[in-house]
């Protein structure tokens, strides 16, 4: 356990080391100051204007904001849905891949323009490089891009007065790929590459086998070795949260994850811009104080319940111990526990830890079977994601939402004190708090629903790989990610059917787009607002007794929607581990 808490901590320093200098980085991209990057990259931002007839200062109000979010980010979905369609008459298709089916289509077009990212498909068998390159891969910069402007505009809104206006939507993206994700991913992309991920467009190795042997009545005497352009989507895959892997077994795959240095880059690259994003609010606001507060939840709210995760599978499985069975496979870093599903380059506690940010976040990446989890590590994913996006987050999306939680529990902190609602000078009215509540309460309904009824359908109950309360969180995960625009699975699900490509598609888009459109609409409404200062009838919205506060509030959403469903599913499934073991003795 020691060396897990290790491998934790020295994730988590060098996202705050890293993050801090980004944030103030991205602080300055945004503010439009001009400094040494916009010296290289600043003539290819106005060549990109003036190809594309945006005017640079011509701001919009949210409607406008959000009218041109969503027609972008429909002919993306449009243009990968064709993509995918046509996939089989396209070039750059070595192993001449088919086309994908409709309903494969909808739900994976959906999901990455979405930064969804969940994959009802292996990708080594079913897309061609050029679906990788030009769909998957364009969508993961794309998506990331949408869920950062999003919270972009609500700064503006807190920081803003008097004014209609939240930014520009097409400016903010575009700084968003050229100063932040292009980079940052060409520069591990590189180190990827070093460590051994390919990135090539040559066709699939066709490797004669030493020793041949025989499956069934075919004799195997060869090998096909998935080969293609992985680094550079494995790069863009983390840093932009998005999760979706070039092949099927994701980042336990060891083109895109070749040894335990990129394992750690991989884990770090997870959370460092949602952290950088704290730290750049805090500069946009002028008060860094909000930084200390939110990185400080967060991390009250991610160290345990990561730890707890990493010591239910260090722990084994209580069946097994029960049954007198030793393990016998122990090593330096992953200490024994349940190896099922595990990779050895990595190891029980990191293969946990991986899974904890990869489900606090929204990357949704994997580098084990999550299925394999013990119930309680499978729980931890689940609270994670249930929680709405408010550890850590996908890239914006999650700030914005931690940020709706922070204007909650400033609402609930005025109402019990008797003092005035404010949020950094802007008073917190019927209108906002609805916005705030509409956000909040959508993924919850979303999940809840989905499950019912997928549970109620033949259709859905089909689909589950195992009986019993594990079936079910089967099920329940998987409306869980997609509601969260997370992308992981309990792999035991066989989501690749037209019920689960549809129902999860459709959950998939009204988990971004009714999550977070009521967000730009709080954010139209408090750039409206006048900016009043600070006096002695002010809840501040800092410090210990605040952050206590915001993660009692996290904390009671969280546990008041999803409770009984997890009784169903992961606890239920404990419990009943525990049952046994107690009759066996």
């Amino acid at each position: 356990m020691k060396m897990a808490i290790e491998s934790l901590f020295a994730v988590i320093v060098a996202a705050l080391v890293l993050g801090a200098p980004l944030g103030r980085y991205m602080a300055r991209v945004y503010a439009g100051d001009t400094f040494w990057v916009t010296r290289f990259l600043g003539p290819i931002e106005r060549l990109i204007y003036s190809l594309s007839g945006v005017r640079q200062n011509d701001e919009m109000d949210w409607k406008r904001y959000a009218v041109a979010l969503l027609t972008f980010n429909f002919f993306g979905m449009l243009f990968l849905y064709g993509l995918l369609l046509w996939q089989g008459d396209l070039p750059l298709n070595p192993a001449h891949f088919s086309a994908v089916t409709h309903a494969l289509a909808f739900n994976t077009a959906a999901s990455f323009v979405t930064n969804t990212n969940w994959q009802a498909y292996g990708g080594e068998s079913t897309m061609s490089y050029l679906s990788q390159m030009l769909g998957l891969t364009v969508q993961n910069f794309l998506s990331a891009a949408t869920g950062i402007v999003i919270v972009l505009a609500l700064i503006r809104g807190i920081v803003r007065a008097k004014t209609r206006h939240v930014g520009n939507f097409w400016v903010d993206m575009t700084r968003t790929v050229l100063y932040v994700l292009l980079p940052l991913s060409v520069v591990l992309a590189i180190v990827l590459m070093e460590q051994g991920a390919p990135q090539t467009l040559s066709p699939y190795v066709h490797a004669h086998l030493i020793a041949p042997f025989t499956s069934g009545k075919a004799r195997i005497a060869a090998q096909t070795i998935a080969l293609g352009p992985v680094a550079s989507q494995e790069a863009i895959k983390q840093l932009g949260n998005n999760g979706g892997g070039f092949f099927n077994a994701n980042s336990a795959h060891p083109f895109e994850n070749p040894t335990a240095f990129t394992d750690y880059l991989q884990m770090v690259a997870m959370i460092l811009i949602p952290t950088a994003l704290v730290f750049m609010f805090g500069r946009m606001v002028g008060d860094r104080r909000q930084s200390g507060t939110i990185i400080a939840a967060m991390l009250i709210l991610f160290v345990p319940l990561a730890l707890a995760s990493m010591r239910a599978d260090l722990a084994n499985n209580p069946l097994l111990r029960g049954l007198g069975i030793a393990r016998s496979h122990s090593t330096l870093y992953d200490g024994g526990g349940n190896v099922v599903g595990v990779e050895d380059r990595f190891g029980v506690a990191n293969s946990a830890l991986f899974g904890s940010l990869a489900t606090a976040t929204s990357t949704g990446a994997a580098n084990s079977a999550y299925d394999s989890f013990m119930p309680l590590s499978g729980l931890v994913n689940l609270c994670f994601m249930q929680l709405g996006e408010t550890v850590f987050g996908g890239v914006g999306t999650g700030l914005a939402t931690m940020l709706a939680f922070v204007i909650f529990a400033v609402f609930i902190g005025g109402l019990m004190i008797g003092r005035t609602p404010e949020y950094l000078g802007k008073k917190i009215e019927s209108f906002e708090i609805k916005m705030v509540s509409l956000s909040i309460l959508i993924m919850p309904l979303l999940v809840l629903i989905g499950t019912s009824v997928a549970v109620d359908f033949a259709a859905g109950r089909a689909g589950t790989f195992n009986p019993g309360p594990h079936g079910f969180s089967e099920i329940l995960y998987a409306f869980t990610s997609t509601a969260n625009n997370n992308g992981s699975a309990f792999g035991g699900l066989s989501a690749d059917t037209t019920f689960y490509n549809v129902a999860t598609g459709l959950c998939i888009l009204f988990g971004r787009y009714w999550s977070y459109l009521p967000l730009l609409a709080l954010a139209g409404a408090l750039a409206n607002k006048q900016k009043l200062p600070a006096n002695a009838g002010t809840l501040g919205a800092h410090g210990p007794l605040f952050m206590g506060l915001l993660i009692g509030v996290i904390l009671l959403v969280g546990a008041l929607n999803f409770f009984p469903a997890l009784g169903l599913g992961p606890i239920a499934e404990q419990l009943s581990h525990v049952h046994v073991l107690a009759h066996a003795r």
